[in-house]
């Protein structure tokens, strides 16, 4: 009989300028090869230059803001019914859609090129505030496919 699969969410520490867990798991996300105190000069240099694009708002606010507006409510999964693979929509969980727009601003800004990390990353993180950017289309268009197989919704029955 096989094993069931029990989650068990590590204990991550809050990062140490702005106390959000939020802001350490996306510094981990940022990180790479293990090189963390690179992800978080990158991260901070980020929040630091919003500040000075954002006046107005603390850019912990902005960065949360923009997170929200980048994470997914719905995404489609391949189903194979009979001979037949179907996008099917599926509604996302709160950690996946988290992981999703983690992932999706990274790249974007990752994405752009001719520029510093933190400053690419601070300006994807800006347009995701107002709403533009690579992250926000890459969600837009992650809604448009699930809008367009939502005839196959029936087949979500996981």
């Amino acid at each position: 009989m096989p094993r069931s699969y029990v989650s068990t969410a590590r204990f991550l520490k809050p990062d140490s300028k702005y106390g959000s867990l939020v802001l350490s798991k996306f510094i981990n996300a940022v990180m790479e090869g293990g090189k963390k105190t690179v992800a978080e000069r990158i991260v901070y240099g980020a929040l630091d230059i919003l500040k000075q694009k954002v006046p107005d708002q603390a850019p912990i606010e902005v960065f949360n803001t923009a997170l929200g507006n980048v994470k997914p409510q719905v995404e489609v999964r391949s189903r194979r019914v009979g001979g037949a693979t179907y996008q099917v929509p599926i509604p996302v969980s709160r950690e996946r859609q988290t992981t999703l727009a983690f992932r999706w601003i990274r790249d974007s800004a990752r994405k752009r090129k001719g520029k510093p990390m933190s400053q690419r990353l601070a300006e994807e993180l800006s347009e995701a505030f107002r709403n533009e950017g690579n992250a926000i289309k890459t969600r837009e268009n992650i809604h448009k496919m699930a809008e367009a197989n939502k005839a196959f919704a029936h087949f979500a029955a996981w």
